[in-house]
């Protein structure tokens, strides 16, 4: 186990039309690809076309594929934005939609919103606590107001380095030790 190579995906937690989580996903993926330490790889849910939870038959070629993606990680980095106060419908609907997969692994989160997306990271950590997904310490949080021109074009300020890299070092260090476990 010790010679394989950790599998970190990087889930972007907005479908909507406009959204900026890609432009923090690549950028956060760019910063992991440069570390060497996992394999890491963009994961977005608007993807997998997932029905609502409950819904449909559960055989929608989507939601196999979702489980299965999510079955083959180590570990994750949420890109996480706010909206009314917590995480994205779609976001809640993909957590839920594959239950199991989750299991024993580690999690760091990447928010970002008028208050750096820190009430969204706080409503995630309680579900990811129920889906046993260990989620980390370090958090970066990216403000609307200084890390986005015109709320929109995502330039974020380096001193976000250090925490991203805190962060990516707890999910790298807690995937490898959960893994075990699995």
């Amino acid at each position: 186990m010790a010679n394989q190579q950790l599998k970190i995906g990087i889930i972007l937690g907005s479908t909507r039309q406009g959204r900026v989580s890609p432009q923090v996903g690549q950028w956060v993926k760019q910063i992991a690809d440069g570390r060497g330490d996992a394999a890491y790889e963009i994961v977005d849910i608007s993807g997998y076309k997932l029905p609502f939870f409950g819904e449909g038959t559960g055989q929608e070629p989507g939601l196999a594929a979702w489980k299965a993606k999510i079955e083959s990680l180590d570990g994750f980095v949420f890109i996480v934005q706010e909206y009314n106060h917590s995480i994205t419908g779609a976001l809640k609907n993909a957590l839920d939609s594959a239950r199991d997969p989750w299991f024993n692994k580690a999690a760091g989160i990447v928010s970002y919103g008028s208050t750096g997306g820190a009430r969204a990271a706080e409503h995630l950590r309680g579900i990811l606590g129920e889906l046993l997904v260990a989620d980390v310490r370090t958090h970066p949080t990216l403000s609307l107001f200084t890390d986005f021109e015109n709320f929109s074009v995502f330039k974020p300020s380096s001193l976000h380095l250090t925490n991203i890299n805190g962060m990516l070092d707890q999910v790298v260090a807690w995937s490898g030790a959960l893994k075990t476990l699995r």
